[in-house]
C-alpha cells in the first residue's frame, strides 16, 4: 500500500498514522518505564503483512485536557533501531485512549513498541508481529480463547501461555491472539453484596451510579459509556490480561457481555429485565472500539473519537423477513460498528470473523407458553425435532410448519408458526460471509465464530422405564440439552452454510469458537442420525479463561435426589466432587452414564455407548477452562487444548500453576469429495472422561 493510500485507510479505522522508515534509527526519545501514567497497559491489533494497529490509555493527564504522546517501533528491544515515531493525541473524548495503524513494517517480523508523554514517562514495552505476504508458505501459529469473567476467577491461562510461548522454538511460538468474545461482562457483581458464587470468590471490578445502571438479582448491569469503560478499566487493571496484551497482537470480536447478557440487535436483556436498548448498544460499541484495537470503522470517521450517532430508546416492532427490526434508531445502533471482517495470514489461513449478536433474530426457543409442555424431570432436555420446529419457523417443514407442537399429552399451538426462520448472522453479514468462503484460496478457512457449533443433544427414549414418573415422548426420539440461541440450534443457517461448503467442494474449513465454557472438537455436518452424516469440515470450542461451567454449576445446583443426576454427575462414595458424567451422556450416551455411576467401570461404560448419538464428537470436557492453540501447514491443521485447574485464585508460579491434561486433536488436509478425519492424543495428564 502506497503511503497516502494508507493514510486515508488509517483514517477510516479511526487511527492515527505513521508510516515506518527504511532506515532504523536510534531512539532519541527521554523515555523511562512509568506504568502508574498507563494503568492499563498497552496492546496491538489486527496486524497484516505490512502495518499493525498500536494502542495505549493515559492515566497522567489533568482532569478534561488533552495530551500529546508519541509512539515508537523499533526492530529491538533496546529501541536502537526504531522504524516508525509518531505523535498521537489522546483526549477525553476517547477516554484518554488513542490508536496508531504503523505501516510500511517488513512482514512476519517480531516489532517492539513504547509511548511515552512530554515528560520522558513511559509506557512498558510491548511486542507484536507483523503477519506474513499472502503466498508465504510458513506454518501459522495462534491461540483462542473466550470468557474471561475476572469479577469470578483469575487469568492463570494466559501466564501458562506466557511461560509456554517464551519457551518454544520461533517457528511454534504464537502469532496472534484470537480472542472470541466476552473479553468483559457487563453484568458486575460487588463483592460487600455477594461473597461467593459456586466455587467462586468475587473480585472488585468497578462500581455504577445507580442513576446509570440496573440491577438484575446480584448482578449489575450497565446502561451509559461511562459504564462500559469502566468495565474495561476494571478487567485492565488484571496483570496476566495486561501481560498477554503486551506479548501478542489481539484479533478479536465481541460475544453477548459486551453489550447484553442475553440481548440482540439492541435490546437489552437479562433475565425478566428487557427493555430497548439502542443508546446502550451505541455505548457498549463505543467502549470496545476504544479499549481494542482493531480495524472496524467508528460513525465518525475522526482519527480522534468514535462520534456516537444520536439514538433513542424505542420499542422495535417491526421486523423484515430475517427478523431485523426495521425501527431506525435500532438500525442506526446495531450499524454504529461494524466487526465481522476477514483476515489473510500468509498463503494458510484466511481468518473470516463474524458477529453473532448485532443482527440475530429474536430467541425463538424462549416463548413463555413452551414451558406449558413440562418436561421438567428431564433437566434441560427438550425434544431434537421441537427445537428443529422452532428454528424452522414458517419454512419448517417445506413451509409447512405444524400449527401445535407438543410433549406427551401437552399441546400448544406453534409459537413460531408465522415467524421466519432463525437467523444468528442475519440476511447482509450471512451473504459477505458465503461470498468470502467461495472466494478464499487460503489452505484453510477457519471460520472465528464467537459461539458454539456443535450439536448438544443426549438419548433419552434410551432411559429405563420407571426412572422418571412421566416417560419420554414415544415420537420424540433424540433431544438437544443446550438451550439455544447458539449455532448448536441453528439448524436452518447452519446447514445452508455448510451445504455452501459442500456443494463448492471446499476443503480445509474448520470453526473456532467459544462461549460454552467448555472444551468440544468434531466435525462440521448439518445432520445427524438418523439423517445424514455428512462432515463437510472441522469444529471445534475452547473453554472459558475463567468464567463458571456447566460442570461447577450442575455441582451446585442438581439436587442429590434427582433421578436423572447420575447422566450429569456420578458421587463415588468417599470423593468429595463427583466425577462428571454429563460428557459421557453427551458422547455416549444415557445407558454408558448408568453404567459408569453404578460401577466406575469407565471400559464397560464405553461398551454401551450408542453410535448413533454423537458420530459429530471427539472429545468434550463441560468443566474445562483453559485455551487452545492451532497450527496450519500446508498439509495439517492441529489444535490442542491445555486445560489448566478451576482458576478460583491466582497462582504465585511463574507458569500459571498445573495442566489438568494437554490434548491435540490432529486432521489432514482432505481432498475435495473427501471427509475429514480427526485423530487425537492425550500428550499430558487424564482426559478419561472426555472421549
Amino acid at each position: 500500500m502506497k503511503r497516502r493510500a494508507f493514510i486515508v485507510a488509517a483514517a477510516g479505522w479511526g487511527a492515527a498514522a505513521a508510516w515506518g522508515s527504511p532506515v532504523p534509527r536510534r531512539s532519541k526519545a527521554r523515555w523511562r518505564e512509568r506504568r502508574e501514567f498507563f494503568r492499563e497497559g498497552v496492546a496491538s491489533g489486527d496486524p497484516d503483512s505490512n502495518s499493525v494497529l498500536f494502542w495505549t490509555r493515559y492515566s497522567g493527564s489533568p482532569a478534561g485536557k488533552s495530551a500529546r504522546l508519541t509512539l515508537e517501533v523499533a526492530e529491538d528491544e533496546l529501541f536502537e533501531r526504531v522504524t516508525a515515531s509518531a505523535p498521537v493525541t489522546v483526549s477525553p473524548a476517547a477516554d484518554w485512549t488513542c490508536r496508531v495503524l504503523v505501516g510500511n513494517l517488513k512482514p512476519s517480523r517480531v516489532y517492539w513498541y513504547r509511548f511515552s508523554d512530554p515528560d520522558g514517562n513511559g509506557s512498558r514495552i510491548g511486542r507484536t508481529m507483523t503477519a506474513p505476504n499472502e503466498g508465504d508458505p510458513r506454518t501459522v501459529n495462534f491461540a483462542f480463547v473466550s470468557c474471561q469473567d475476572v469479577n469470578e476467577g483469575k487469568l492463570n491461562a494466559y501466564r501458562r501461555m506466557i511461560y509456554e510461548d517464551e519457551r518454544a522454538p520461533a517457528a511454534e511460538q504464537l502469532d496472534f491472539v484470537l480472542h472470541l468474545g466476552d473479553f468483559i461482562y457487563e453484568v458486575v457483581e460487588y463483592p460487600d453484596e455477594v461473597k461467593t458464587r459456586f466455587d467462586r470468590t468475587i473480585y472488585e471490578v468497578t462500581r455504577f451510579a445507580d442513576e446509570h445502571s440496573h440491577k438484575v438479582g446480584n448482578f449489575h448491569i450497565p446502561l451509559t459509556l461511562d459504564g462500559y469503560r469502566s468495565v474495561y478499566k476494571g478487567y485492565l487493571a488484571d496483570p496476566d490480561l495486561q501481560d498477554a496484551r503486551a506479548r501478542w497482537p489481539f484479533v478479536a470480536i465481541w460475544d453477548n457481555h459486551e453489550f447484553s447478557w442475553q440481548g440482540w440487535q439492541s435490546t437489552v436483556k437479562a433475565g425478566k429485565f428487557e427493555v430497548p436498548g439502542q443508546t446502550v448498544k451505541v455505548a457498549a460499541n463505543q467502549a470496545w472500539f476504544e479499549f481494542l484495537p482493531a480495524r472496524v470503522s467508528p460513525p465518525s470517521g475522526s482519527l480522534e473519537h468514535f462520534g456516537p450517532p444520536a439514538v433513542k430508546n424505542v420499542p422495535i416492532d417491526k421486523f423484515d423477513s430475517d427478523g431485523l427490526g426495521l425501527e431506525p434508531n435500532n438500525l442506526t445502533a446495531i450499524n454504529s460498528l461494524k466487526g465481522y471482517r476477514a483476515y489473510r495470514y500468509g498463503r494458510h489461513l484466511d481468518l473470516l470473523i463474524t458477529d453473532q449478536h448485532s443482527y440475530r433474530s429474536a430467541n425463538c426457543f424462549s416463548d413463555p407458553s413452551l414451558a406449558k409442555l413440562g418436561g421438567d424431570e428431564f433437566i434441560g432436555m427438550s425434544p431434537e425435532s421441537l427445537m428443529q420446529i422452532l428454528d424452522g419457523g414458517r419454512a419448517h417443514n417445506g413451509g409447512n410448519p405444524p400449527a401445535e407442537v407438543s410433549f406427551n399429552d401437552a399441546r400448544i399451538p406453534n409459537p413460531q408458526r408465522n415467524a421466519p426462520p432463525q437467523t444468528i448472522l442475519g440476511a447482509t453479514q450471512k451473504a459477505w460471509f458465503k461470498d468470502k468462503l467461495k472466494s478464499s484460496t487460503a489452505t484453510w478457512k477457519i471460520w472465528a465464530n464467537s459461539e458454539g457449533a456443535l450439536d448438544e443433544r443426549a438419548d433419552p427414549h434410551n432411559l429405563p422405564p420407571g426412572l422418571t414418573k412421566e416417560s419420554w415422548p414415544k415420537d420424540a426420539g433424540y433431544a438437544t440439552t443446550g438451550s439455544g440461541f447458539d449455532y448448536g440450534t441453528a439448524y436452518s443457517e447452519r446447514a445452508e452454510i455448510y451445504n455452501v461448503v459442500r456443494d463448492a467442494k471446499i476443503t480445509g474449513f474448520a470453526i473456532v469458537s467459544g462461549d460454552r465454557h467448555s472444551f468440544w472438537a468434531g466435525y462440521a455436518t448439518a445432520e445427524l442420525p438418523p439423517g445424514k452424516f455428512e462432515p463437510v469440515g472441522l469444529s471445534f470450542v475452547g473453554a472459558s479463561l475463567t468464567s463458571p461451567g456447566p460442570m461447577e454449576a450442575n455441582e451446585h445446583t442438581l439436587p442429590k435426589d434427582a433421578p436423572l443426576r447420575s447422566l450429569f454427575l456420578a458421587d463415588r462414595q468417599g470423593q468429595e466432587k463427583p466425577d462428571w458424567t454429563f460428557n459421557m451422556l453427551l458422547k455416549h450416551g444415557v445407558r454408558s452414564c448408568l453404567e459408569y455411576a453404578k460401577s466406575f467401570d469407565l471400559q464397560r461404560a464405553r461398551s454401551l455407548s450408542n453410535p448413533d448419538l454423537a458420530p459429530h464428537l471427539e472429545f468434550i470436557d463441560l468443566g474445562g477452562h483453559g485455551y487452545a492453540t492451532v497450527r496450519l501447514s500446508a498439509d495439517e491443521m492441529r489444535t490442542d487444548f491445555v486445560c489448566i485447574p478451576r482458576p478460583i485464585t491466582r497462582s504465585e508460579k511463574p507458569d500459571g500453576g498445573p495442566i489438568k491434561y494437554r490434548v491435540s486433536h490432529q486432521a489432514k488436509l482432505w481432498r475435495k469429495g473427501e471427509k475429514p478425519v480427526l485423530t487425537q492424543r492425550v500428550l499430558e495428564g487424564n482426559a478419561d472422561l472426555c472421549v
